[in-house]
């Protein structure tokens, strides 16, 4: 089991190094700007607690593999199919995160600026999914998950997901909506939020949204 918990430090470790750490370097030398805007909202408060879940993912999900090499049992031993399709899984998650990373150009931030205006994009894999990053970001979390199954893996990948969709729903979408008014409102009805053709915005609801 050890041997699946380095291989799951060392492909958690590349992708951090690389969504993160050579993404800001590549932003701030075409911008000028790191991309990282932080924490939103005051403390205790659902953005707050989307920022504060999300950290304490990336956290659990080096944890986990951590805690097992210090003799934390997983739930499914000697399942090397299950480790297996884990380690294909966080490939085409690492994969999926870059391209999609690539694919939002300059508009990519961490976190949200209320009073900033970045392009809205709809190209690539935006075309489909209205959240290709935070999609393939849970792509990648459930397959280091399944690399090594324990409480850690499981807690953390619960915290991801929960911040996933207080991020989206109630920081991000807000924001396009103000930001770009009809323009986002069209895309929504288009495109899905986490995956292609599910969770797109009525007309209805478009309408009564922007309203609002």
């Amino acid at each position: 089991m050890t041997g699946w918990a380095w291989a799951a430090l060392a492909l958690y470790g590349f992708w951090l190094l690389s969504a993160f750490g050579v993404r800001t370097l590549i932003q701030r030398r075409r911008t000028g700007d790191s991309g990282f805007r932080g924490l939103s909202g005051t403390p205790g408060s659902a953005p707050w607690w989307a920022g504060v879940l999300f950290v304490a993912a990336l956290l659990g999900a080096a944890a986990a593999p951590a805690a097992t090499l210090a003799g934390l049992p997983v739930f499914i031993d000697d399942a090397w199919a299950v480790r297996g399709i884990g380690v294909a899984i966080t490939a085409l998650g690492i994969v999926g995160t870059l391209g999609a990373q690539r694919a939002m150009g300059e508009s990519w931030r961490v976190g949200v600026d209320a009073a900033e205006r970045t392009a809205l994009v709809r190209s690539g894999p935006f075309a489909y999914v209205r959240n290709p990053i935070f999609t393939t970001i849970g792509v990648t979390g459930t397959g280091l998950s399944l690399m090594v199954p324990n409480i850690l893996a499981l807690a953390s990948l619960a915290a991801l997901i929960i911040a996933v969709e207080l991020q989206v729903r109630v920081v991000e979408e807000p924001y396009l909506r103000a930001a770009h008014g009809p323009a986002y409102l069209d895309y929504a009805a288009s495109a899905g939020r986490f995956i292609p053709g599910v969770g797109r915005e009525r007309s209805s609801r478009r309408d009564a949204g922007f309203q609002r």
